[in-house]
Formats: structure tokens, C-alpha cells, sequence
């Protein structure tokens, strides 16, 4: 009992809007964020995107900072998602002892490097954003304002498993006495590098996607950030806040089969999954839902309803895959669907599976439709997974 960790304090901004309360909105309304290109520079407007419906300039008058400051757009994100989280704890005026940060990125601030690449070859006007540009960087521009709030800071770039790794460094952190709390979870913003990136790989569909569906055709990127409050037992009864659930469970597997895809029987999923039921101490047939990693792609669709038949069998709960709402966000991607998940279990929903129309015949089950739950919702899992067959499953419970 006394290793037990709870979740105080969610913020998220993606392409359904500022905070829990547009998402949730979103999310009850069955409204999708996926629409054309709009904010981000490139000539491929035939694919679809999630954006954060706010340009840079509008995002730092939202925060109150000079649009001369040197910042990139996930660093902007991150700031929004990092108050919301940090004011629903109320870290500000009762502060946890030891409280640590972690962010995962992976695009970083490439998003003003790629766009001032020649400046920096023909002059030095805009050679601060260089050092803007690695992961880390991005890291500290986000926690910059909350200097005397966090006693380490640190970054997590495991592509699409980032953010849910992050969730993990910070409770082990604190399950070893490192930490008292940790705000955790990750930003993306849209850059060219990578939007190009996954077209090039054949993986990006020009239709809204359609996961777990048998005409998938690829991924609709997005972006957005989340972060969470998490904190120990005796934090949470010393500052005598009512926690919003509990991470019961977590693990992270790697299974190496291949640079980009899964492997056929998805054993690094199944892996993800049945460890983190094991630390829950839940068995299969106790989780109420199932946030897919869900990308859309013919491989990841399914190889991961193949894992989720192994561990689940017969009795496989509601599944869905919010990235029909959100758009893939990547590297934030764990975060922003753990508060996804999270509300769900908060306002008794299940998020639906947007745009299915026929299962996938190698698999035995359809992803959900309907919001309504079989029973009230306790226990959710959720699933990231990286490149590489970086794989994460986390657990939450009311």
C-alpha cells in the first residue's frame, strides 16, 4: 500500500482543443480534431492532420509571454498542457517535497530548425533556435517559467512510447524514494521532417484514418501535449489532496523485431500488457477498456489485436483508438491518451473507435462504437508503442 501512486493533476492540449474540458467535449460529442493542413508549412495539403487549433503567436499572448522569446511550438504546447496539470494538483501553493519533471519529444524544436536551416547557413540571425532544437532543450524551455518548482528535470525520446516511458521513470522515481512527485508526460508539434518522414514510409492515409478497420490505410498525424501529476501515497496525505485515480501498473518491453513494424504474433505488446496487469495485480478479465495504440496501419492494427486476443482470450473488453480523435501526437501520444483513458473512467464513457465500418478478419473482436460501457468503467490499460518495438502499457483504476 505504501508504494501506491496516484494521478493529482492532468493538462492536455491537442487538435480537440485547450484543456480536459474541450477534449472531454470532443470526445462525448464524437468529434473528430483530424482536418486539412493549416498551420504547418508544407506543400502535401492531401493529408490529413490533428492540429492545435492556435497559431505561435496566439499560443504565447494564451501565456502571457513576449513573441520575441525564443520558443518552438512543442515547447509552447507543453507550457499550456504543463499549468493546466500543475494548477489541478495545486502544486503552486503546496508543493510536493521532491518533484521531479520528465518530458518526452522526439521532434523537439526541429520545427523552427528545419524552417530557419538556410538562415543559419547564410547568417547567424537566427542562430538561437540551434540550441532550441534537441529534445532536451525543449524540455527545459517548457519548465523555464516554474524554475523553483521541480528539483530534476529530465527528457525521454523513445519515439511514440515517449510519453508513457516518461510516466514510468517518474513513478519508479518515486517508488525509490528519488521523488515525492513527478509531473510527467510528453509534447509533439507537426514538423516536415517527420510529417514527410511517415509519408515516405507509405504509412500515411490521405482519408481520415480508420483504425482496426479492414480498409486501413495509415496514419493521420497530429500533435498536442500532456502531462500528469503523479505522486506517492504519503505525498498526497501530507498535502491532503484528493487524488483523481491510481496507476496501479506499468511496464515497458522491447521486442527488436524490426525498425518500423511489429512482430507478426505482437509479442512485444503482449508482453507490455501482461506485465503491467501482473505489477497491477489485476487479472485480464478486470480491465473495463483498452485505449489501442491503435495507429491505423495495416501492421500495428493487427499485430496489437493479436496481442490483445492472447492476454485477453475470450474475454476481451471495449477496445478503441482514440488517435481517430487526436491524430497520431507520436511522442506525447501516451500521455494524451492516458488522460483520454482517464476520463473515460472519470465520466463513465468509452472514447468510440471513429470511422469503423468492417472488422479486421484476422481478428476476433470489432473496436467499439458506442459509449455506453457494459459495466461501470474501474480498470482501463493503455497502450504506446515506439519504433524499434519500444512497447508500454500502463494501468489506471478508480
Amino acid at each position: 500500500m505504501a508504494n501506491q501512486i496516484f494521478v493529482t493533476g492532468m493538462g492536455i492540449v491537442t487538435g480537440l482543443g485547450i484543456g480536459k474540458k474541450d477534449t472531454l467535449n470532443a470526445l462525448l460529442q464524437e468529434k473528430s480534431g483530424i482536418n486539412s493542413v493549416n498551420y504547418l508549412q508544407t506543400v502535401h495539403k492531401e493529408l490529413p492532420v490533428s492540429e492545435v487549433k492556435l497559431t505561435n503567436e496566439e499560443m504565447c499572448k494564451l501565456l502571457g509571454i513576449s513573441p520575441e522569446e525564443i520558443v518552438t511550438r512543442t515547447a509552447l504546447m507543453g507550457r499550456i498542457a504543463l499549468k493546466e496539470a500543475l494548477q489541478e494538483a495545486n502544486i503552486f501553493n503546496n508543493r510536493p517535497k521532491k518533484v521531479a519533471f520528465i518530458s518526452g519529444t522526439t521532434v523537439g524544436g526541429m520545427d523552427k530548425s528545419e524552417q530557419f536551416y538556410n538562415d543559419f547557413l547564410s547568417n547567424n540571425d537566427k542562430n538561437p533556435y540551434i540550441e532550441a532544437h534537441d529534445c532536451g532543450a525543449t524540455t527545459d524551455l517548457i519548465s523555464k517559467e516554474y524554475n523553483g518548482v521541480f528539483d530534476m528535470t529530465t527528457t525521454i525520446s523513445t519515439a511514440c512510447s515517449s510519453a508513457a516511458n516518461a510516466v514510468i521513470l517518474g513513478a519508479n522515481l518515486i517508488k525509490t524514494g528519488r521523488a515525492d512527485a513527478a509531473v510527467v508526460g510528453g509534447s509533439e508539434c507537426l514538423s516536415k521532417f517527420h510529417f514527410n518522414g511517415f509519408n515516405t514510409l507509405m504509412i500515411s492515409d490521405k482519408k481520415p484514418c480508420r483504425p482496426f478497420d479492414k480498409t486501413r490505410a495509415g496514419i493521420n498525424l497530429g500533435e498536442g501535449a500532456a502531462f500528469l501529476v503523479i505522486e506517492s501515497e504519503k505525498s498526497v496525505t501530507e498535502r491532503g489532496i484528493t487524488p483523481i485515480c491510481k496507476l496501479s501498473g506499468y511496464a515497458n518491453t522491447c521486442d527488436a523485431f524490426h525498425q518500423t513494424a511489429s512482430s507478426p504474433n505482437g509479442e512485444g505488446a503482449f508482453l507490455a500488457m501482461t506485465k503491467a496487469l501482473k505489477q497491477s495485480g489485476l487479472r485480464p478479465k478486470d480491465i473495463d477498456y483498452i485505449n489501442a495504440h491503435g495507429t491505423g496501419t495495416e501492421n500495428n492494427d493487427e499485430t496489437e489485436g493479436i496481442a490483445i486476443m492472447r492476454v485477453f482470450e475470450d474475454a476481451i473488453p471495449a477496445v478503441s483508438s482514440t488517435k481517430s480523435f487526436t491524430g497520431h501526437t507520436t511522442s506525447a501520444a501516451g500521455s494524451v491518451e492516458s488522460i483520454i483513458s482517464i476520463l473515460a473512467l472519470q465520466h463513465n464513457f468509452i472514447p468510440v473507435n471513429l470511422n469503423f465500418s468492417e472488422k479486421i478478419p484476422e481478428l476476433s473482436f470489432s473496436p467499439a462504437i458506442n459509449q455506453q460501457p457494459a459495466k461501470p468503467l474501474q480498470h482501463v490499460l493503455t497502450n504506446s508503442f515506439g519504433f524499434g518495438g519500444n512497447d508500454t502499457s500502463l494501468c489506471f483504476e478508480l
